[in-house]
């Protein structure tokens, strides 16, 4: 038996923002609003989907979960993303940032091919280099 990646839990302290600055960011769907817990899913991915997919071959997706304090130290695990080769890589940092990420300095090399930033309550992640695949 194969174990399914379900789920990235994101710990913060205001689930319901930082799940919708996510799912903006990402332009997915949420499927689940609580106050101690956020989820959202690919916005492609549809009920019909998710009954008709078999259980191995469904995409994971975040969840944002409440805790008590801010984040304090550099993330142990990030996310990365890429934009594809037809996309222009520059505005969509650029839109990110104007969602509210910011550059952060992680110990990268200046001359690295992606760009570290953090979501509003400080989670790193990198977007990558344009990619086909």
């Amino acid at each position: 038996m194969a174990l399914r990646w379900y789920t990235t839990v994101i710990d913060c302290q205001d689930p319901r923002s930082l799940g919708a600055w996510w799912a903006e960011a990402l332009q997915w769907t949420n499927v689940h609003d609580a106050e101690d817990e956020y989820v959202i899913i690919p916005s492609w991915v549809t009920p019909e989907d998710i009954r008709t997919t078999p259980w191995g071959r469904q995409g994971p997706g975040l969840v944002f979960v409440k805790v008590p304090g801010p984040k304090i130290t550099k993330n142990r695990l990030h996310l990365d993303f890429a934009p594809h080769t037809s996309q222009d890589r520059t505005a969509e940092i650029a839109r990110l940032k104007a969602l509210g990420a910011h550059r952060v300095d992680v110990g990268q090399d200046a001359d690295v091919s992606w760009t570290v930033l953090a979501d509003p309550e400080g989670n790193e992640f990198c977007v990558l280099s344009s990619r086909e695949m």
